[in-house]
């Protein structure tokens, strides 16, 4: 059984309440305070103090100051009024309802508190998403931005291109109208030259006309003889062709294959689509693939990744069947983290390196690498590690490919963190 505290002071003035309740030894950590507007309570055991209140007080603003033995209560009416007495007198059955309203109306605000304090929560996150949400948006405008200056660049300085390549056709084209003129002005002057020869010849022969018909017969016939080219000699030219040798052992033999690849190859070349109208205005060099995917490695060789692609891309268009310009164009994708276009252009460059010898053995074991590379780039790393044993199937005495693949093993078996 609690000890009830009766010995306390009290004092009160229109606007608040003073109650001093001696407790011995009473500290903060051990004192068990509960107040509402109508009820407070004190436990500090074995001490309980008890009072319902006359009035209803402000119980959020009222304080308590624990020390000395003694805990000081400063209540706050919600009426300034003097009140007759601190406590009133209830039955027990009333003093059970006052105390089961208290602890409700308590738990009521401590529920309106904790949702409060959630609804602030849920706001301050959202606040801070939507911040998050604008700076990654900011971000993304600017790496947009980049992107676009980047690749306007890149349009003046291929078109800057095209027109110093435009103005040396020009000029070559002028200094051999030139020389063509040259060469026409010879042949005339040379032209002039036999027609004033001949035209001596046959003076000469009518001079010699009394001389009589036969004689005159004669020399026109030797007339002609001499102006008269002999006729070319008719000759053959033999042409030999080199037989394809296949070193491998006939049951080992790949010649169907072989045959198959180069067959494929000698389409692709003449493989050309040349109904594109962007192809109007560009010269007979630039409409050919083999010189643009020369000029896209020569862009990709000084990290110009950008404008390569452009020039792949052109290329591709005019023939879609060279393997190399996928293979090029996704090495400029991964330099650019486009890793899933990386790995459509690795995919296809494969699927055109098809049926497999070893003419395009380094082309598949390089659009392998590339396409695992990407994958491991997305975590990815099953597939990344089954294009890096696709490769070591193709070389396997290649070390770097070798390492590679054990490190790819070890970040799936958790043993090495990705880099």
């Amino acid at each position: 059984m609690p000890l009830l505290v009766s010995d306390y002071n009290w004092q009160q003035t229109k606007t608040a309440v003073f109650i001093s309740v001696p407790l011995r030894g009473v500290c903060v950590r051990d004192a068990d305070v509960f107040c509402t507007e109508n009820y407070l309570k004190v436990n500090f055991s074995p001490f309980l103090f008890e009072v319902f209140l006359y009035a209803p007080i402000d119980d959020e603003n009222s304080k308590a100051k624990i020390g000395n033995d003694t805990i000081v209560f400063t209540l706050y009416k919600k009426e300034a009024a003097m009140w007759e007495t601190l406590s009133v007198s209830v039955d027990k059955e009333m003093m059970q309802r006052i105390r089961e309203k208290s602890i409700l109306q308590a738990q009521k605000r401590a529920k309106e508190a904790t949702e409060a304090k959630a609804t602030a929560r849920r706001e301050d996150q959202k606040y801070a998403l939507n911040v998050m949400m604008k700076i990654e948006e900011e971000e993304r405008k600017k790496i947009e931005d980049m992107k676009e200056k980047e690749r306007i660049k890149a349009t003046k300085e291929l078109e800057a291109w095209k027109e110093c390549q435009r103005k040396a056709e020009e000029q070559k084209r002028i200094q051999r109208d030139e020389k063509f003129c040259e060469q026409g002005k010879k042949i005339e002057e040379e032209r002039n030259k036999l027609k004033h020869k001949s035209l001596t010849k046959i003076s000469e022969s009518r001079n010699l006309a009394t001389k009589g018909r036969n004689s005159e017969n004669i020399f026109l016939e030797k007339l002609k003889e001499d102006s008269i080219p002999a006729p070319r000699s008719i000759g053959s030219i033999k042409i030999n062709f080199t037989p394809r040798v296949f070193p491998t052992a006939l049951r080992e033999s790949q010649v169907a294959e072989e045959e198959e690849w180069l067959h494929k190859q000698a389409e692709a070349r003449r493989a050309l689509n040349t109904d594109i109208p962007e192809l109007f205005d560009l010269k007979e060099e630039e409409k050919n693939p083999e010189w643009l995917k020369d000029k896209g490695n020569k862009l990709f060789a000084t990290e110009n990744y950008l404008a390569a692609i452009n020039a792949y891309n052109l290329a591709i268009r005019l023939n879609n069947k060279i393997p190399l310009l996928y293979l090029n164009r996704a090495a400029c994708h991964l330099k650019l983290k486009n890793l899933h276009k990386a790995i459509e252009d690795s995919s296809k460059a494969l699927e055109l390196l098809t049926p497999p010898v070893p003419d395009n053995a380094n082309g598949r074991i390089k659009a392998y690498i590339r396409r695992g590379t990407a994958f491991c780039q997305l975590e990815l790393y099953i597939e990344g590690l089954q294009d890096y044993e696709a490769a070591l199937k193709i070389d396997p005495s290649n070390k770097i490919v070798q390492n590679d693949a054990e490190k790819i093993r070890k970040i799936i078996q958790g043993t090495e963190v990705k880099s």
